[in-house]
């Protein structure tokens, strides 16, 4: 009896000590740069929208007090907020706000590390380059939640989201007559879109479609030229500032005739869904899919829930 109540305490505190290094804080950023995260967390600043979307998930809002200019476009209940130009942040009014923790992307390390001096105050500064793929956004929200002492509301939020994938890609999966499609994050004079490598370019070939640039990488400049020739079944694009990017693809002179214009099947595609690397890339896959096969997805139960 006493072996098994030695074994039994061993094998608790076994539990014990795993369950703690599960729920360790990470010791290294997104970008490999060592990190010593608080162990009381009550003050962020977040200078990039997708994690400022993430710490919304996890119900973080009211310990955020300062975002970047672009965040208050994606997510509600921030406008009130100091902002910050996310290129070029204005450290001593951060300082002043004596953040625990900042996170930033890689848009604010274009010219070198601009936050030294809050590094120097003893500030928890987190550099998460922006994820090119499903898989990396998953590692991020893992990663966010994990620095706040909330692994499991991470978890589940990743589950969430990969669930509602899944049930997406099989009906993708499922598509014998592939339509090929031109994704538009730019638009004339300058269009851009994108390759393989990129988590729109694995949004699309789950759905059971073909990126007209797949044969390429990384996000792309597409010239006018290029983009008549490859001849789209369906144009999708998320520009948001002009006022109506639909309309403006539709009326093109010289684009008659491609196939996406000539059938009017051109998408709008919510803009704060698609172009920040988020669990929010469920709600624009699904936008997506009802674009592309909106026999395929018609019936609401062929969506995963929540989704309508």
């Amino acid at each position: 009896m006493k072996w098994f109540i030695k074994c039994f305490c061993l094998l608790m505190t076994m539990v014990l000590l795993c369950s703690a290094a599960l729920a360790a804080p990470p010791a290294a950023d997104r970008a490999g740069n060592p990190i010593q995260v608080p162990a009381q967390v009550n003050r962020i600043v977040s200078l990039a929208p997708a994690t400022t979307q993430i710490l919304d998930a996890l119900g973080l809002l009211d310990k955020v007090v300062g975002v970047d200019t672009q965040t208050p476009l994606y997510v509600a209940g921030v406008e009130h907020l100091p902002q910050f130009d996310l290129m070029s942040p204005d450290i001593e009014a951060i300082a002043a706000l004596e953040p625990d923790i900042l996170f930033a992307s890689g848009m604010s390390y274009l010219d070198g590390n601009p936050f030294q001096l809050l590094m120097d105050m003893g500030v928890c500064v987190v550099d998460i380059p922006s994820a090119d793929s499903i898989a990396g956004i998953c590692d991020d929200i893992l990663f966010t939640a994990g620095c706040l002492g909330m692994d499991a509301q991470g978890q589940a939020i990743v589950d969430d989201m990969l669930a509602k994938i899944d049930a997406l890609a099989a009906i993708g999966g499922s598509i014998e007559t592939k339509k090929t499609v031109l994704f538009e994050i730019g638009a004339l004079p300058y269009i851009y879109s994108f390759g393989q490598g990129t988590f729109l370019h694995e949004m699309l070939t789950l759905l059971g479609a073909e990126n007209v640039l797949g044969g390429q990488s990384g996000w792309l400049a597409v010239s006018e030229e290029h983009a008549v020739a490859a001849n789209p079944d369906v144009i999708l694009t998320n520009v948001n500032y002009i006022e109506d990017s639909v309309g403006e693809i539709l009326a093109r002179p010289g684009w008659e005739n491609v196939t996406a214009i000539s059938t009017g099947n051109v998408f709008y595609i919510d803009n704060g869904a698609s172009s920040l690397p988020s669990h929010h890339i469920v709600d624009a896959m699904i936008q997506m899919a009802v674009a592309l096969y909106p026999d395929a997805f018609a019936d609401d139960a062929a969506l995963p829930a929540d989704a309508t």
